[in-house]
C-alpha cells in the first residue's frame, strides 16, 4: 500500500490536519502550506515541510515523517535533514518543531537514546495512529489517516462512517471520497474501482462529478446538442481534475484526450483517481489507442 502518496496528498489537499494531531497547533494554523523540500550538500529529501505564512516576519516551521516500515536510523536522517534546513534558512523562521506520523508504537526506532533530549521535549511530537481513538470520534481528516492502518475487515465500515460523516460536516466531500476511494482501492488492490465503489455503497452515476457533468450538458440548450455538450463538459472536468493531480499537462497529453470519446472520458475520470504520475496518464492513453 502506497501510503506515502495517501499522506503526500491528503497533506496538500489540506495542510492544516497535521495540526489537529498536535496539543498546541499554532494559532495560523489555516494559512500554513505544505511542501516538499531538497537540502544540498549534501542532499536530503524532506518528506513534508509546513511553511508559515509569508506574510508573517518569522514564524515556525514543522517538519512532518510518515514512518509505516521500521527505520532504525530515521531520527538520525530526520534531525540532520530538518537541523541543516533550519540553518540555511535560519532567517526566515524563529523556531522549528517536527512530527513523525507512526501506525503503531512497535515501528518506532529501536535505539531512541542518542535521541532522547529532543524525543522528550517539546519540539519534536511523536504520533501513533492506532492509539488516537475510535475512528468515530475524530475530526474527518485525521480519521483518513486511521483508515490507512486498519485491518480488512474494519477498513469497509469505517470508509462508509467517513464517508456519511464527511457528506453531514464537510463542504469538501468530494475531495474526501477522492481520498477514501484512493485509501481503499490501495487497501484491496484485487478489486476494481468499480467494485469498490460497490463496497462503500457509492457509484460513479451518483458522483457530484458524474452530475456536474449531466448539469452542464443540459445547460447546452437544444436535444440535438446534448451528446456534444456532454462530451465537453466531461472533458472540461476531466482536464481539471487531471490539472489538480499531475500538473499542468504536455500539449500532446491534451490533444490525446480531447480526441476521447465520451465513454472514454468517463472511464478517465475514474482511472485518474489511481494516477500518481504522468507517466500513468500516458500509459492508459496507450491502452486505449491501441
Amino acid at each position: 500500500m502506497r501510503r506515502d502518496s495517501i499522506f503526500y496528498k491528503l497533506f496538500q489537499q489540506y495542510p492544516s490536519v497535521l495540526f489537529q494531531l498536535l496539543e498546541n497547533p499554532p494559532q495560523n494554523a489555516e494559512l500554513y502550506k505544505f511542501d516538499s523540500v531538497a537540502v544540498k550538500e549534501p542532499k536530503f529529501e524532506i518528506d513534508g515541510v509546513f511553511l508559515p505564512p509569508e506574510s508573517e516576519t518569522k514564524g515556525t516551521v514543522y517538519f512532518s515523517e510518515v514512518q509505516f516500515q521500521k527505520d532504525e536510523q530515521l531520527y538520525e536522517r530526520l534531525f540532520a535533514e530538518s537541523h541543516l534546513y533550519f540553518y540555511r534558512n535560519r532567517d526566515r523562521f524563529s523556531d522549528w518543531q517536527a512530527v513523525i506520523i507512526y501506525p503503531s508504537r512497535n515501528i518506532e526506532q529501536s535505539d531512541i537514546s542518542p535521541h532522547r533530549s529532543l524525543l522528550n521535549g517539546d519540539q519534536v511530537h511523536r504520533i501513533y495512529l492506532d492509539e488516537l481513538g475510535d475512528i468515530q470520534q475524530l475530526p474527518v481528516w485525521v480519521g483518513l489517516m486511521v483508515l490507512t492502518t486498519l485491518k480488512e475487515s474494519q477498513a469497509p465500515e469505517a470508509a462508509r462512517y467517513l464517508l456519511t460523516k464527511s457528506n453531514q460536516e464537510s463542504s469538501s466531500n468530494e475531495m474526501i471520497l477522492e481520498m477514501i476511494t484512493t485509501i481503499m482501492m490501495y487497501r484491496f488492490e484485487n478489486l476494481t474501482l468499480r467494485e469498490v465503489q460497490v463496497m462503500l455503497g457509492i457509484s460513479l452515476e451518483r458522483s457530484r462529478a458524474y452530475q456536474e457533468i449531466k448539469q452542464e450538458g443540459r445547460q447546452e440548450g437544444r436535444q440535438e446538442g446534448r451528446q456534444e455538450g456532454l462530451k465537453e463538459s466531461a472533458l472540461n472536468l476531466v482536464m481539471r481534475q487531471l490539472n489538480r493531480r499531475l500538473g499542468e499537462l504536455p500539449e500532446e497529453a491534451k490533444n490525446n484526450i480531447a480526441q476521447l470519446s465520451l465513454s472514454n472520458l468517463e472511464n478517465l475520470g475514474e482511472a485518474l483517481l489511481d494516477f500518481t504520475s504522468l507517466q500513468d496518464l500516458q500509459s492508459w492513453l496507450s491502452q486505449v489507442q491501441d
